[in-house]
C-alpha cells in the first residue's frame, strides 16, 4: 500500500454504499481516528419515512445540527496517538440531502444556516465517493435490516445520488475520488480491499479522479 498522504479522509455514498463499513476496516487497520455519524440518535428519521412531507425540515435541520458539533469536537481535537483522521460522512451531504427533500421556501432559509457553519468546518483532504447502482444499493439496505429503511424507493435513493454528482461536479478547490464498486466486495474480499486501499492511498491533485474496478 502506499504511504498515506492525507490526515483528514471523508468516505462518502448514497444511503447503503458502504461508507461506514470502509472508513471502519481502514480505522481499525490504520490505527486512524474514526468519525462515525450519529444518525440512529435522530429521532426524526423514522418518521420521515413515513412522511417526507412533515418531516423533511425538521430532520435536515437536526442532522445538519449534529453533524457540525460532532465534527466540531472532533476534528478541533488533535489525537497523537492516531495517525490520521477518516470520517463516514462530510458534512455537505446535510445540503446534499436538503436540496432534495425540503420545499424551496425551506432550502432557501436551510441553506443560510449550513453556509454559516460551514466556514468553521476544514475541509477533507481527500473525499472518497463510492459509486453503487441503486439495486445493489437495496440489496445492501435490505442486508443490514434496519425497520425504518425497508420503504425507501428506488426514486429517493437515485435523486440522493445524482444530487451527490451535482455536488462533486460544482467542486473546484477539493480532491474527490470517485470509486466505481459495483463489480467489488470490499468487505467480504480481502484481496479487493486492498486494490481500494491503494487507489485511496494514492496523491492526488485538487480534481475529480475517477475510478472502476
Amino acid at each position: 500500500m502506499n504511504q498515506n498522504p492525507y490526515q483528514f479522509i471523508a468516505v462518502e455514498g448514497t444511503i447503503g454504499a458502504g461508507k461506514t463499513s470502509l472508513a471502519t476496516m481502514i480505522a481499525n487497520d490504520f490505527n486512524a481516528k474514526l468519525i462515525l455519524e450519529q444518525f440512529e440518535d435522530n429521532a426524526f428519521l423514522p418518521k420521515f419515512y413515513e412522511d417526507q412531507d412533515k418531516y423533511a425540515f425538521p430532520l435536515e435541520m437536526s442532522f445538519m445540527a449534529s453533524r457540525f458539533q460532532q465534527l466540531k469536537d472532533q476534528l478541533g481535537t488533535h489525537d497523537m496517538f492516531k495517525s490520521f483522521v477518516i470520517a463516514d460522512y462530510y458534512v455537505a451531504k446535510s445540503l446534499i440531502f436538503a436540496r432534495k427533500t425540503l420545499k424551496p421556501d425551506e432550502f432557501n432559509l436551510f441553506n443560510r444556516f449550513f453556509h454559516l457553519i460551514d466556514i468553521s468546518l476544514p475541509k477533507p483532504d481527500l473525499l472518497v465517493y463510492l459509486y453503487l447502482e441503486v439495486d445493489k444499493l437495496q440489496q445492501n439496505i435490505r442486508k443490514r435490516g434496519r425497520s425504518y429503511e425497508q420503504q425507501i424507493k428506488d426514486e429517493y435513493l437515485g435523486s440522493i445520488q445524482q444530487g451527490y454528482f451535482e455536488f462533486i461536479r460544482q467542486q473546484q478547490d477539493m480532491r474527490i475520488l470517485l470509486i466505481d464498486t459495483n463489480q467489488i466486495d470490499f468487505v467480504a474480499s480481502k484481496r479487493q480491499y486492498h486494490k481500494l486501499l491503494d487507489a485511496i492511498f494514492k496523491e492526488y491533485p485538487v480534481g475529480v479522479h475517477r475510478i472502476t474496478f
